[in-house]
């Protein structure tokens, strides 16, 4: 007797995928270790909202190669003061804020990442005001 088709006894019963069926919004940090990525979702699932830190870094990545008009100038830049939506800092305060609560090693490695896409930004704009020695030179610069 031949043996049934998987499909037909199942029926409509629908076929699990690897991300239940929907896609990620944003794309995985690239270049960081399984044991980085599974502390950056631990850390997701308890403390922080889901893919929150794939989408600071892409925006953040973003920022680093994208066009020189989007360093503004401080004095021509339009913010509307919503968090995430004009402010390119926000992003920046998002990846501190995962570093910070990561374990050292998983923290190590995502610093390193995010260091040298500062180093771009850095390198690429002229000129950035500093507000004080304690203040982070991404807030209100960009």
């Amino acid at each position: 007797m031949p043996r049934r088709c998987p499909s037909a006894l199942r029926g409509e019963v629908p076929v699990r995928g690897g991300s239940g069926g929907r896609r990620r919004r944003y794309p995985c940090v690239d270049r960081l270790s399984g044991s980085c990525a599974a502390d950056i979702r631990r850390l997701e699932r308890s403390r922080f909202l889901p893919e929150e830190t794939a989408e600071a870094f892409w925006h953040w990545k973003a920022l680093a190669h994208g066009p020189l008009r989007l360093i503004a100038d401080p004095e021509t830049a339009n913010r509307c003061g919503i968090p995430g939506c004009c402010d390119v800092g926000y992003f920046r305060d998002r990846l501190e804020a995962v570093v910070h609560a990561l374990p050292t090693k998983s923290a190590r490695e995502l610093r390193a990442l995010v260091t040298a896409l500062d180093d771009k930004i850095l390198g690429r704009a002229r000129a950035l005001r500093s507000d004080g020695p304690g203040t982070p030179w991404w807030r209100d610069q960009l």
